[in-house]
């Protein structure tokens, strides 16, 4: 039986091929990946800043 995960992406690969074969699809592709770029940088952002929020927290509590 195929997993969630193994359809999403055969859907995805599917989706994908179908929109790199009509000028339109060009577009929205490079969307894509321009919105996947800025949501990668985004989850970085909010890593880096948890870690450093969380550091500080924690030398707050030990500061006591």
């Amino acid at each position: 039986m195929m997993s969630q995960l193994q359809l999403l992406c055969l859907l995805l690969s599917a989706r994908f091929t179908a929109a790199r074969k009509s000028e339109r699809g060009v577009s929205s592709v490079e969307w894509v990946v321009i919105t996947a770029l800025l949501v990668g940088i985004a989850g970085v952002v909010g890593v880096v800043l948890a870690g450093a929020i969380e550091g500080k927290a924690n030398s707050i509590n030990l500061g006591e």
